[in-house]
């Protein structure tokens, strides 16, 4: 049965039959999928933290090995789930049509679109959880609240994937793409306090850096890397799921009207 394209979200377990679907695909090729995801992130990581944090030396207390660690796992977090909620999702909705096919079981297309965004959610977890492995190894940090990391992480995911979502809904092709990476991602990165601090930059810069989803993380996964609970974590956690919850009935409404108008 059809249903408004403005409705609320009616989902139900059958997502997870498509989620299930989604890992065991992914599963034959988790080796080189993990190690695509992180090689760009650690690659900045020791060329700027150890290069340039050789010349910088510390920012705000830390070693800025440590301070770009900490900041750029949560641009590793939403670039991962960018990239399986934009070309991966793009890839089985409109190129292989696996969404259609879905749909002649009994799997609405809310559960298709739910399930995508915890399925790029999920694998943006499993490419963090090598990198804090990584950085355990190479003695950056050895916290133990590292590990409290992983879940917000997973959240990072999950708002991420939903805005991506929104931009597959509109693609007609993959060069599409190209305008959520330019226009949100990138100048989103910069203004986020993940290679310096927010209060270097101009006031009316400051301000909207504070209410953006990225700065949000940064702020509550740095302090637990760097071994303390974020002293003010309601607001950021507040600003994700707003970004989220948003993110997904948008991008809901959207895909609908591409399946049904």
């Amino acid at each position: 049965m059809l249903v408004s394209a403005y409705a609320l979200p009616r989902v139900s377990w059958r997502f997870l039959p498509v989620l299930q679907r989604n890992l065991l695909v992914w599963i034959k090729l988790a080796g080189p999928s993990i190690l695509g995801n992180i090689a760009e992130p650690l690659i900045t990581l020791v060329a700027f933290g150890y290069g340039l944090g050789s010349m910088i030396g510390q920012i705000e207390g830390l070693p800025y090995i440590l301070y770009l660690a900490s900041g750029s796992i949560a641009v590793s977090a939403t670039m991962a789930a960018s990239f399986e909620a934009l070309y991966s999702a793009f890839s089985r909705m409109q190129v292989q049509k696996t969404w259609e096919s879905i749909m002649n079981a009994p799997v609405s297309l809310d559960d298709i679109v739910f399930a995508e965004m915890l399925w790029a959610a999920l694998k943006a977890m499993f490419s963090v959880a090598a990198i804090l492995v990584v950085l355990f190894l190479l003695n950056i940090s050895r916290e133990p609240t590292m590990l409290l990391a992983l879940p917000v992480l997973g959240l990072v995911g999950i708002t991420f994937a939903s805005m991506a979502l929104v931009f597959n809904a509109l693609a007609k092709g993959y060069d599409f793409f190209t305008y959520y990476f330019t226009l949100v991602l990138t100048p989103m990165t910069f203004l986020s306090g993940v290679y310096f601090p927010i209060g270097q930059m101009p006031e009316w810069l400051q301000l909207i850096a504070h209410v953006l989803p990225l700065t949000a993380a940064v702020e509550l996964v740095r302090p637990l890397i760097i071994g303390h609970w974020p002293a003010q974590w309601l607001g950021p956690m507040a600003v994700l799921a707003g970004y989220a919850v948003v993110g997904y009935y948008i991008a809901l409404v959207l895909t609908r009207r591409r399946f049904f108008r």
